[in-house]
């Protein structure tokens, strides 16, 4: 017996399903067809949830820890500003492009998907690994920078590849 409809399935359950099997989860969302404004939300949600990994940072910053000596310690409303600016306004535009170049690379190495393909994997690996990303910006905000903090960082950089590559390879197969 089938599961339930794509549609009716929460996102958090695909995030599960996409750390176990990336490829058989973009397989299941292309084959729901071109669905820019999934696309789009995935990326909006994500954009949200990497400026909220970014307020114990800013925060433990603003207090004056963690600042190289003689520099200017900013205020925590100016950097919420431009942490705004850049995650609603300036990586949205450049995921666009970094997904139509990888679309473009693929098709160098006989991808056989679609623009939307390649949006849509980009932009759901990232939402799927934000959850590793939301532990790495309390460990910067609580700890700063120490080991621990940046091994969780580059684990984060190693999930987002995988998820990535592999949700990439389904789309351009």
């Amino acid at each position: 017996m089938a599961g339930p409809p794509r549609a009716l399935m929460a996102v958090t359950t695909d995030i599960l399903r996409t750390w176990r099997n990336p490829r058989r989860v973009m397989r299941d969302m292309l084959d729901d067809g071109p669905r820019e404004d999934r696309a789009l939300g995935y990326l909006a949600v994500f954009c949200l949830l990497v400026f909220v990994a970014q307020w114990p940072r800013l925060a433990r910053q603003a207090a004056g820890f963690d600042v190289a000596p003689g520099a200017e310690v900013r205020d925590l409303f100016q950097t919420m500003t431009y942490e705004v600016f850049a995650w609603f306004m300036v990586w949205p535009l450049l995921l666009y492009g970094l997904a139509g170049i990888s679309h473009l690379v693929a098709k160098l190495f006989r991808g056989r998907g679609t623009f939307f393909g390649a949006r849509l994997a980009l932009f759901w690996s990232l939402l799927a690994s934000v959850p590793l990303l939301l532990i790495y910006g309390l460990m910067a905000g609580f700890l700063g920078p120490v080991a621990g903090t940046h091994l969780t960082g580059g684990l984060w950089v190693g999930v987002f590849g995988y998820l990535w590559l592999q949700s990439l390879r389904e789309a351009e197969s």
